[in-house]
């Protein structure tokens, strides 16, 4: 049977309003264009006769509840349904602080998003008739009282009864920590292994075994389309960073049962007080990238010597700037063989050496029928 629908992504808002914002000199993220930002998108996003918006976490920049508040009741008069999760953000401590709402209470605040159950951190909802959106929770706690990444046994057990029991739906799965490697060896990088979920290995393979192509992540701020046995990830960069994306997708099912998803990406090119934002905000990753490159360079795999990674770290200056475009083509033929290497593997190159650029704007085949 015939089925097509479109809905938009939006991810990692980090929505702070002014009294909530506070000045780091690392910060790569851009908050004062929180707001302006997504009221630019919603603007968009009112003329396209959407079936619904997906946000993938993030939604704060540290939790605050008069940021949670405000989204809230923004999202409450959208003309389309929206769906959301928690990001790292949203609940970054155990109970209550002076800063952040205690991670309980993240559904309650958005129990006409998804969360019908408010005692419950993850939902099923049905977006139409034979179509089902599964929000995850991929933010945990260990012993030590540190936020990791990662679904506790308690979700995966009720995450394979939905699955079993969705047998004729077309399931869409949405969650914060990215589920496939989107940069190289990114589940064991000292660096990258953050953004990914601990035990995604263990839920590609649920996902799989009943036949789930689409997961919908945040978290990484960048543009990239990334596929491990059949289940695509789908990450979407962040408002509130460079080039300020999101999407518009269309799925599309006919009657000799193929399937694909049409993909579109824009961005927010400015703001009242940032008219240049796009130029405005790569600089500002650029300014603020040097710690960021000289860990790269010197922590494993290429573990360079400090005075030679200060050496070669101007010249990547807007080398995450250029991931988070997505479909990146690196190449620094200057540099040393070793390093030259490993920065070419975060290019959109196949296996056969060709570009594939499918990141911001492409169409996917899920099924040929």
């Amino acid at each position: 049977m015939a089925l097509n629908f479109r809905f938009a992504i939006v991810s990692d808002l980090h929505i702070a309003l002014p009294h909530t914002i506070w000045n780091h000199p690392s910060r790569f993220h851009l908050v004062e264009v929180s707001i302006p930002a997504f009221e630019s998108v919603l603007e968009h996003l009112a003329q396209l006769d959407l079936d619904f918006l997906l946000i993938p976490g993030d939604l704060t920049q540290h939790g605050e509840p008069d940021n949670h508040t405000w989204l809230q009741q923004r999202l409450a008069k959208l003309p389309f349904p929206v769906y959301v999760v928690p990001g790292n953000h949203d609940v970054p401590v155990l109970m209550a602080d002076q800063q952040s709402i205690a991670f309980v209470d993240f559904p309650y605040y958005y129990r006409k998003f998804g969360y019908e159950n408010p005692q419950q951190l993850y939902y099923s909802s049905q977006l139409m008739p034979g179509v089902r959106l599964i929000g995850l929770n991929s933010n945990s706690f260990n012993d030590q009282g540190q936020q990791i990444g990662r679904l506790d046994s308690e979700q995966l057990r009720w995450l394979e009864e939905v699955l079993a029991a969705a047998k004729n739906e077309l399931v869409l799965v949405m969650v914060h920590h990215n589920v496939v490697e989107h940069l190289p060896n990114q589940s064991c990088h000292p660096m990258a292994n953050r953004y990914m979920l601990e035990n995604s290995g263990e839920l590609v393979q649920l996902l799989q075994r009943y036949g789930v192509n689409l997961v919908f992540t945040g978290h990484l701020h960048v543009q990239d389309v990334a596929c491990a046995e059949g289940v695509y990830d789908i990450t979407t960069g962040s408002l509130v960073s460079y080039p300020h994306p999101y999407r518009v997708l269309e799925y599309h099912r006919d009657n000799y049962g193929r399937q694909w998803l049409q993909i579109l990406s824009h961005r927010v090119e400015s703001v009242p007080d940032f008219p240049n934002l796009q130029q405005l905000s790569r600089q500002w990753m650029g300014d603020r990238s040097f710690p960021f490159l000289m860990k790269l360079l010197t922590l494993p795999p290429l573990n360079l010597p400090t005075d030679q990674a200060e050496e070669l770290a101007p010249s990547l200056r807007d080398f995450w700037a250029t991931i988070a475009d997505g479909d990146a083509l690196l190449d620094f033929p200057e540099f040393p063989r070793k390093v030259r290497r490993y920065i070419q593997k975060y290019s959109a190159i196949a296996t056969g050496g060709t570009p594939t650029l499918i990141d911001n704007n492409s169409s996917i085949l899920l099924k040929k029928g």
